[in-house]
């Protein structure tokens, strides 16, 4: 495979070190820009304690796209800068691959239209690791057959938005197969606000929120006499590394913009 040059946006973050490291393991994927505002001037390894690579950080992706040549973005920053960081690669022919979720409906719609009329692509993934890409399409399917559905996902207490990225991509994928009903009791009532969770379609979606957490999903199927659990556990952040590999090397391919590891999965 030829040589693919990558930039990643949040490169001190937890989700950046651990991709600067994936980066550095494979020879076809080169790291050619890393931007951190706090660490701007500083040597990439020597403070991600990789050894001196010989590549600053630079403080926002405006410099880094305009100092170098690069064919993927790899942005894992915060939803209210993610957006503009992709429309400034696609604008610059940069394949944006995003892991930042939070990003609203219209924004994703906006952006792909972007790509359309640039004609490269790019990918957003609510959840890189492929066990849980697989918990989504298990439960999309189980819907079909048992559409009494509840979710449960627990994040560790520094993750901005609520419900997960994961979550919101779980029930949009359970609702193409589920009928929207509302379950219950037809008189239920909340004795204290928002026991029961966000409604969604019918069904709801429960967030927790604790020190000690990484990422974790519960999707919960009820009927007569059974209950069906589909659950995943992303026990440290290296369970995402193979799932951002594959979209950096799928994204190259793409002429638009694709929303959920589930679409690349072969």
């Amino acid at each position: 495979m030829m040589g693919i040059r990558v930039i990643v946006a949040g490169a001190n973050g937890r989700m950046g070190r651990e991709v600067v490291k994936m980066l550095s393991q494979h020879e076809h994927l080169q790291l050619v820009g890393a931007v951190s505002r706090s660490e701007a001037g500083k040597d990439v390894g020597e403070t991600l304690g990789l050894g001196r690579y010989g590549l600053s950080f630079t403080s926002s992706v405006a410099e880094v796209l305009n100092q170098t040549k690069a064919d993927v973005l790899v942005d894992f920053t915060t939803p209210h800068v993610v957006a503009e960081n992709m429309e400034l690669a696609i604008q610059a022919g940069v394949r944006p691959v995003v892991g930042t979720s939070g990003l609203p409906e219209k924004e994703i719609e906006r952006l792909s239209s972007l790509c359309q009329n640039k004609g490269i692509g790019a990918i957003i993934a609510p959840n890189f690791a492929i066990g849980a890409v697989l918990m989504m399409i298990f439960a999309k399917q189980a819907a079909k057959y048992m559409p009494h559905v509840e979710i449960i996902e627990s994040h560790h207490d520094r993750k901005l938005d609520a419900p997960s990225g994961t979550a919101v991509k779980t029930a949009e994928m359970i609702v193409q197969t589920r009928e929207e009903m509302k379950q219950g009791h037809p008189e239920e009532k909340e004795i204290l606000d928002g026991a029961r969770g966000a409604y969604y379609q019918g069904f709801r979606i429960h967030s927790v929120r604790l020190p000690g957490l990484v990422a974790h999903q519960e999707v919960l199927f009820g009927g007569n006499g059974q209950l069906l659990t589909l659950r995943h556990d992303s026990l440290n952040r290296e369970s995402f590394m193979p799932g951002v590999k594959l979209a950096i090397e799928k994204v190259i391919e793409l002429d638009k913009l694709v929303y959920g590891l589930e679409n690349i999965l072969d």
